[in-house]
């Protein structure tokens, strides 16, 4: 069985001291601050691209939901009719 002190938690790292708000809200900022550092900016060749596959992923999307569409309102009107009142 092994032993933990009152300090550990699960993670194994020792735990902080309680911060305050102001506390809270600067580790905050200089952890988006670290994880904007990692970020990657696209080149202007790599944003053209990505532009281009999402514009194409976009038109292909459409054509098939109209093709779609159009054929089950075609469905539809075979199986409900035209929807005249007969007198």
């Amino acid at each position: 069985m092994s032993q933990t002190t009152v300090t550990d938690h699960p993670g194994g790292e020792p735990e902080e001291a309680p911060r305050g708000i102001f506390g809270r809200l600067f580790l905050f900022l200089r952890q988006v601050l670290g994880e904007l550092r990692k970020v990657h900016t696209p080149t202007r060749v790599e944003l053209v691209q990505y532009v281009l596959v999402v514009l194409v992923f976009v038109a292909f999307m459409m054509a098939l939901i109209s093709v779609l569409d159009l054929g089950f309102g075609q469905l539809a009107m075979l199986v409900f009719g035209e929807g005249t009142i007969a007198n």
